[in-house]
């Protein structure tokens, strides 16, 4: 018995004495940059080294995890390098295991961009999702996820991109991170700073001034306007518009998210709907000309001319260089124009006195009306020198009510950016 006891013991000191000895030469080959080597030799106690004293098992992992981070080999090197830091938080090879996690969580998100670049869409999204598994739990992991769930949408893998976006909606993530801001008083420019350099800088007053903190936008409405997008395309119309509805639940004064359900009843066909939800948004954001614009298109569209005509000159007062608005404007004017043509063709055959006059007063209605549209097109013009559709509109108008001045000019800008 006590050979067999003592022969276990010598079994068990060469097999320590062995770890030891290919930790040794992993760690030598992993300084020289030779990690396909170290794999090797870590290899040889792979099947030994879970019954090894926790400061073996701590060495050997952390010589895995980096041989792994180097060999691209990332999830495992991750697995890895976390096993080192369970075993003993506060060891040298924990310390170490957290500066190579970081490494490749940075590795990862640049290859990421690099694939979203070339159009890789969900190798990505693996990437970005491999990045956000490292620390679920951190805001700034989480945005990964949000990434990760909008390169599977570009890549049409529209399942597994709702399966996230949900997940996301879950954890109750909206992005909203603080920025810091300072003016540098010597170029009175501002600039943004990290929040330790705002922490310093805002005290230097005479170095800096108006030190403020702004929060960016939540990602909320966006991910919920992504789910119910996401449903529309799997056909589930009704699990789109349950998702919008249950998020102006909790956000009712967000009129990103009465826009985004006018967006899906849009889509859907539904104009009414999407007039009662921008009229919506209107109340709560009066001051807002897209708006004003959007319900001036939905109302040109549904023949209510004067409505619509309404809406796009409020917008116009709000945002004198809404360019879209002038075009669109004009053309829903114009729209009286087919109803006096059909009047005055009707009327271009007769030989009655009074409808020789009815035909002059038509005409006059209608030069009236191209009149009508001038400022608009040439306040337009005035903002984009270069809108081709303006300047034709505008040529066409002055030659009709025989402006031949104006029409020069017109012809010739028009000639100038065609040739």
């Amino acid at each position: 018995m006590k050979k067999l006891i003592y022969l276990s013991l010598l079994l068990i000191t060469f097999s320590v004495f062995s770890q030891k000895k290919e930790l040794r030469t992993a760690l030598k080959l992993m300084n020289q940059n030779f990690h396909t080597e170290a794999l090797a030799e870590l290899s040889k106690i792979e099947g030994i080294i879970s019954g090894s004293e926790s400061k073996l098992q701590s060495q050997y992992y952390y010589l895995l995890g980096w041989a792994q981070k180097m060999d691209k080999n990332f999830e495992s090197s991750i697995i890895n390098l976390k096993k080192v830091i369970e075993i003993d938080k506060s060891s040298d090879n924990a310390v170490q295991s957290s500066k190579i996690i970081n490494e490749v969580e940075i590795e990862l998100v640049n290859l990421a961009i690099e694939d979203n670049d070339a159009k890789k869409f969900v190798t990505a999204s693996e990437k970005l999702y491999l990045a956000y598994s490292i620390n679920k739990e951190n805001p700034s992991n989480q945005n990964y996820l949000y990434f990760s769930a909008g390169s599977l949408v570009n890549a049409k893998e529209y399942e597994k991109a709702l399966e996230y976006y949900e997940n996301l909606k879950t954890i109750g993530y909206t992005g909203v991170q603080n920025q810091y801001f300072v003016t540098e008083l010597k170029s009175e420019q501002e600039i943004e700073v990290t929040e330790q350099q705002y922490e310093i800088l805002k005290n230097r007053s005479k170095e800096y001034s108006n030190p403020r903190i702004n929060k960016t936008q939540s990602r909320l409405p966006e991910i919920v306007k992504n789910i119910a997008l996401i449903y529309v395309q799997l056909g589930e119309n009704e699990k789109a518009i349950s998702a919008i509805q249950d998020a102006r639940k909790i956000n009712p004064d967000d009129v990103n998210l009465i826009l985004n359900e006018a967006d899906l009843y849009i889509r859907l066909g539904d104009r009414n709907k999407f007039k009662e939800l921008m009229e919506q948004a209107i109340e709560k954001d009066p001051n807002n000309a897209v708006l004003y614009y959007n319900l001036g298109v939905i109302n040109g569209e549904q023949g209510m001319t004067d409505d619509a005509i309404a809406y796009y000159k409020k917008a116009l007062e709000l945002d004198p260089k809404y360019s879209a608005t002038y075009l669109n404007l004009v053309g829903i004017i114009l729209q009286g124009e087919a109803e006096l043509v059909e009047q005055m063709n009707e009327l271009a055959t007769s030989t009655k006195r009074s409808d020789f006059e009815k035909y002059d007063r038509l005409k006059e209605e209608r030069e009236a009306l191209y009149i009508s549209c001038l400022p608009y097109l040439e306040k337009l013009i005035e903002i984009d020198p270069n809108n081709i559709e303006a300047l034709k509109t505008a040529k066409n108008i002055y030659y009709t009510v025989g402006n031949n001045e104006k029409f020069k000019i017109m012809s010739a800008k028009i000639d100038e950016i065609e040739n």
